[in-house]
């Protein structure tokens, strides 16, 4: 079982205790004064941001799916051609300096879209005060992957007057994330933490099963066991891995399969998921399933990215891995 020393030893920046402190930052910053920007009458809202910023983007995407609002999401360096006066743009980069956002920055900014940047600081906040454009400088605790509650209840805050989202709503999600730290923080690291439990199951590739509803869950959590476990992983919808992805089980390998599963996915949905449970155990393939906090589509998201994060970082120490340090994605800037 993992202590605290072994997660100070190797977890050296202590990324770990930013995450004891998600909760905290998130009603905070919610719950702070913030300038909110009211473009009027909006039909259309691209999110553009890479990594940790592109999570937001996913999230929000997932939040809006049952809403009037067509929303794209920009994990590279072109606009959509819809993008027109009644579409606002949202460009997210925690460092300031992500070269596929600012480009989608300066494209947006020579439409006629509304526009709004959210940021730390960098090459982003200079060319949005040099052009006059409209941006919140936001403060990077750690790194931009742990910045993310408060990047992202600021783009809610700020946002409010545009996105069709109820406050109690946020509200519920941080009352959700102080439950969840209870459980999953460096102060339980005891049998009952579900981060850990899952950081101890992992010892190969993970593969990750989710509904569409939750893949933005699915997606940060790819991410999050690539950047600070350093360590491979693959993410597939439910449904559609009935139609490609589970032949490649009649092959054993080292692949490990994880189940995101919604307290309230579609009757069908459930269905798969009891028909692929029913597969793996007639093969004897060992699974692990993550289930979702009751509530709405915020909460579910949020926590899910709480628990899953912080598996990446209980298995980062029990890999003896630095979680914070990102040499391979540096290597990529410096060359791009």
């Amino acid at each position: 079982m993992l202590n605290l020393a072994t997660l100070k030893k190797y977890d050296v920046s202590g990324m770990y205790k930013v995450y004891d402190q998600w909760p905290k930052i998130a009603r905070e910053t919610y719950l702070s004064s913030q300038d909110v920007v009211d473009f009027g009458k909006i039909d259309h809202i691209v999110f553009a941001g890479m990594g940790g910023s592109g999570t937001i983007g996913d999230i929000l995407s997932s939040i809006l799916s049952k809403t009037n609002t067509h929303v794209a999401v920009v994990k590279g360096y072109h606009l959509p051609n819809t993008v027109d006066s009644k579409t606002l743009v949202v460009t997210t980069s925690v460092s300031g300096n992500t070269a596929e956002t600012l480009s989608v920055l300066e494209s947006a900014r020579r439409t006629k879209c509304k526009l709004v940047a959210f940021t730390s600081d960098g090459k982003m906040q200079d060319y949005c005060m040099n052009h006059k454009v409209e941006f919140r400088k936001i403060p990077k605790i750690h790194s931009p992957r742990a910045s993310f509650p408060v990047f992202f209840y600021t783009i809610l805050k700020v946002l409010e007057p545009i996105l069709p989202v109820k406050k109690n709503d946020v509200l519920e999600s941080i009352k959700e994330l102080e439950k969840t730290k209870k459980i999953i923080s460096s102060e339980n690291l005891g049998k009952d933490n579900t981060s850990l439990q899952l950081a101890e199951w992992v010892s190969g590739i993970p593969v990750i099963y989710y509904p569409f509803g939750l893949q933005a869950a699915a997606v940060r959590f790819k991410n999050s066991l690539q950047e600070n476990a350093k360590r491979h992983a693959m993410v597939e919808d439910i449904i559609e891995a009935g139609h490609n992805n589970i032949v490649s089980w009649e092959k054993k390998d080292k692949v490990q399969p994880i189940l995101l599963e919604g307290t309230d996915d579609y009757v069908k949905t459930k269905q798969r998921w009891g028909i692929i449970k029913k597969y793996f155990h007639m093969n004897k393939i060992n699974y692990k399933e993550v289930h979702s906090v009751k509530g709405s589509i915020i909460s579910k998201l949020i926590n899910l990215i709480y628990v899953l994060d912080y598996s990446t970082i209980y298995l980062s120490a029990i890999s003896k891995i630095d979680p914070s340090p990102t040499k391979s994605i540096e290597f990529i800037k410096k060359l791009s």
